[in-house]
């Protein structure tokens, strides 16, 4: 046991502690930031600070007032400034005194109908602008419960027959979560598993594994190193998790933390409970991979098939939201290289029964030990072949 801490204890220390991983940690807060940074651009390159202009015959508005300033708006709103004709709207626009302006029809309170006018110039926050202003106006002076019902909009609550699951318009994590952990799962499996990968074939190439193995098993070094890469892949998401919470924290404008939904306890457990025996299954197979490969080069390109299988889910989203009870979202919440996905997914839409998630783990614990004994396997196969593959029948027909 103290020799597969050491392996343990090294494999994560060699990796944790590189410029490699300090980038890997790096390249998602910074990808998230650059695309955040793309779309504040966007958004501020078709926004126009004019004010915007209104023509209200019918004095449909009595006592206009601005909408009030929003703290955590990152670019305020536009004024909304009153002619009597659109002759007067028309000439302000045309020397820039305005963006464009808006004609309420005749009928407004019965049609809702607005005419805009507007050039190339207009930016695309007017029309938003001008309607909050209108909304804002016409709720004026009514009962404060009857102003905020009209703006807050319908809120329809779906909820499961037996009572125990609910969902709303409000509670979008929950429908996030899943996917999300998803994503960061491929990501966190193909970085840590390719540091497992590239150790096992560069141990293989320079010889080093025949000094390992005078002094520990090959099944020992092989669980050292899958879990050990494990917890690299977890601190991964640790700090991606802590550096998502702390941009919350610090910049409420993209998320306000007041508006945090909840989130459901036994569907968190449920994503523990199926992403760690999935990594170790496919950590435990890319590192048979290794142990087999003749040069990493060649590992490298098979380790690209176990992304597609794991991303299978995802192409069948739909199917599993609007019919989690159908065959295929069974199929694929209980195939261990799906499950990791499909299962939270479909346990955020559907009650699962319990019996379905016993197996679905069970088959990946069972799936996760078998790959592990199987690369320990390999690599005591494979750590003398240099230029030779060893086959898979091999594992079964060699060293009984």
């Amino acid at each position: 046991m103290k020799k597969f801490w050491l392996i343990f204890s090294n494999e994560y220390k060699r990796r944790v502690f590189t410029k490699g991983f300090l980038f890997g940690i790096l390249s998602m807060p910074l990808f998230v930031g650059l695309m955040v940074g793309v779309g504040f651009l966007s958004v501020w390159l078709e926004y126009n600070a004019l004010p915007v202009g209104y023509v209200d015959k019918n004095q449909v508005l009595v006592s206009q007032q601005q909408v009030p300033e929003d703290k955590k708006k990152l670019m305020p709103r536009v004024e909304a400034l009153p002619f009597a004709d659109e002759e007067s709207a028309r000439a302000a626009m045309e020397k820039q005194e305005i963006q464009a302006y808006f004609v309420l029809a005749d009928d407004y309170l019965s049609t809702g109908q607005v005419t805009e006018v507007k050039d190339s110039k207009t930016g695309s926050n007017a029309e938003e602008h001008f309607g909050d202003f209108l909304t804002y106006n016409l709720l004026t002076g009514k009962p404060s419960e009857v102003v905020e019902r009209l703006s807050q909009g319908n809120n329809i609550i779906i909820r499961s027959l037996d009572g125990k699951r609910e969902m709303d318009k409000d509670n979008w994590l929950v429908v996030a979560l899943p996917i999300v952990s998803g994503i960061l799962f491929i990501l966190a499996v193909n970085i840590s598993g390719n540091y497992l990968l590239q150790a096992v074939v560069e141990e293989k190439e320079n010889r080093t594994m025949e000094i390992l193995v005078t002094s520990v098993s090959a099944s020992q070094l092989m669980v050292g190193k899958v879990l050990a890469n494990l917890l690299v892949g977890l601190t991964q998401l640790v700090i991606w998790i802590l550096t998502a919470l702390l941009a919350i924290k610090f910049f409420p404008s993209i998320l306000p933390a007041g508006e945090m939904p909840t989130i459901d306890t036994g569907n968190v457990l449920l994503m523990i409970a199926t992403l760690l025996p999935a990594f170790v299954m496919v950590a435990a197979a890319m590192g048979a991979i290794g142990a087999t490969a003749t040069e990493a080069r060649e590992a490298q390109q098979i380790t690209g098939w176990f992304t597609i299988p794991i991303v299978i889910p995802l192409w069948f989203i739909s199917t599993i939201m609007f019919n989690p009870n159908g065959a295929l979202s069974v199929a694929m919440s209980l195939i261990p290289i799906t499950a990791p996905i499909a299962l939270p997914l479909r346990a955020t839409f559907t009650t699962i029964p319990t019996w379905q998630i016993a197996l679905a783990l069970t088959l990946l614990c069972l799936l996760a030990a078998f790959a592990l004994w199987l690369s320990g396997k390999f690599f005591r196969l494979g750590m003398l072949r240099y230029g030779k593959r060893v086959r898979f029948r091999e594992a079964f027909t060699r060293g009984k």
